[in-house]
């Protein structure tokens, strides 16, 4: 695929126009304080550039899943706050994404300056199966530009979406890929064609349901598949093991059973946890204990325990792996690292990553949560993306509808 790039935009000039930017600010939130400000940071580049170059930056971002309606639990609010602290230029925030206050913030904009109008979901014609109903939509958020706007598509988070503005927008301005858009292709680009070998991809995270696409894509492709998080217990059970009160998606077993002959058949080794930390109970102070995999329910805890975390055994047997690796591919934390007593597992990972010569990419989402309140920095990883569901996707090979349309 070949695109616009916003370089080519900012040599047409900018000066005066108006730019419709998709960004992506769906950052986590304890009550009205940003937890994790990567995604603001991450997109404030482009906007720099625009708002340098002249530009009035009209910016669109989503946060959460509203009902199609304005939430003040999931306004735009701390997200606007957080990109005006972090911003050389004037950010303002309209108190909705398409309506009076839009219009008229919009007209006021001057040279340089961003607006963040307000949640695209608060409108549910942002999201509607419907192509007429999202197209409307879209109509409205193109009319804020005038005559001469144009559209830079710059949240890999939300480019699998055929959402009014990330795909109908497109297909209404003269479009361009933001620079972190065009980043995060490359990236996975080394990912998908001529992977510098051995290829290992660390997978984690609750539900193996989750990744199925992504694993049955990857059979073949990687040389080893590492399997932690709440997904592990389908594959110990898989195997024949009793997982105890450990999450199972019991539905999901005769599949697993089918993947790991396909793999063996085809080169690719998944490599299962050997011990399991167990506790008595789903609570940062619970008890718990290392056991081996194979026998989960004969801890202390007995047939109620649960499995929070891979043991110390797996942990070492994992970063062996990737420090042996040329290329890793990791999505989906090792346990429940928000609880430090079952966080091991996830440092492990994230240590071992640090201090490899691997080419190294963190898939976003949970896992770029997790290495930053386990206290490791962006800049200690090959690549931190920004859409871990974006991500999965891309590796699933399917299309993802907002490059599909920015494509010339």
């Amino acid at each position: 695929m070949t695109f616009h790039t916003l370089d080519e935009l900012i040599a047409d000039g900018v000066r005066g126009r108006y730019v419709l930017v998709r960004s992506d600010l769906n950052v986590p939130l304890d009550g009205s304080s940003v937890t994790d400000d990567g995604r603001i940071k991450a997109s404030l580049p482009v906007l720099a550039k625009l708002t340098d170059a002249g530009a009035r930056v009209l910016v669109t971002a989503h946060l959460g899943r509203p009902k199609g309606a304005p939430d003040e639990k999931y306004s735009l609010k701390p997200a606007a706050a957080r990109l005006a602290e972090l911003a050389p230029f004037k950010v303002s925030l309209s108190a909705d994404t398409v309506g009076d206050a839009a219009k008229a913030s919009a007209a006021g904009l001057q040279d340089g300056e961003a607006l963040v109008l307000e949640n695209v979901r608060f409108d549910a014609r942002e999201t509607s199966k419907d192509d007429a109903e999202r197209g409307t939509f879209a109509d409205e958020l193109v009319a804020l530009t005038g005559a001469s706007g144009a559209f830079v598509d710059d949240a890999f988070g939300a480019v699998h979406r055929k959402h009014a503005s990330v795909y109908d927008v497109a297909t209404r301005l003269p479009s361009y890929q933001g620079d972190l858009v065009r980043t995060e292709v490359e990236v996975l680009r080394k990912l998908t064609a001529d992977t510098q070998r051995p290829y290992v991809v660390v997978l984690g995270g609750s539900k193996v349901s989750d990744k199925l696409a992504v694993i049955d894509n990857l059979i073949g492709k990687a040389d080893t598949i590492l399997v932690g998080g709440g997904m592990l217990f389908t594959f110990l059970a898989a195997a024949g093991h009793k997982v105890a009160g450990s999450l199972l998606e019991q539905d999901q077993i005769p599949i697993v059973q089918e993947y790991l002959k396909r793999a063996a058949d085809a080169g690719t080794e998944f490599v299962v946890p050997t011990d399991v930390v167990v506790a008595s109970r789903f609570a940062a102070d619970a008890e718990h204990e290392t056991v081996p995999a194979e026998a989960i329910e004969d801890s202390s805890f007995g047939a109620q325990g649960i499995g929070l975390d891979i043991g110390p055994e797996s942990a070492a047997a994992f970063a062996e792996r990737i420090k042996g690796a040329r290329t890793v591919f990791w999505n989906g934390p090792m346990g429940v690292f928000e609880f430090p007593a079952f966080a091991a597992g996830t440092r492990a990972i994230a240590q071992a990553l640090t201090e490899t010569d691997a080419f190294t990419v963190v898939g976003g989402g949970d896992s770029a949560a997790a290495v930053r309140t386990l206290g490791f920095a962006d800049d200690q990883f090959g690549h931190i993306s920004t859409g871990g569901g974006a991500s999965l996707e891309y590796l699933e090979g399917k299309e993802l509808p907002g490059l599909s349309v920015l494509d010339r």
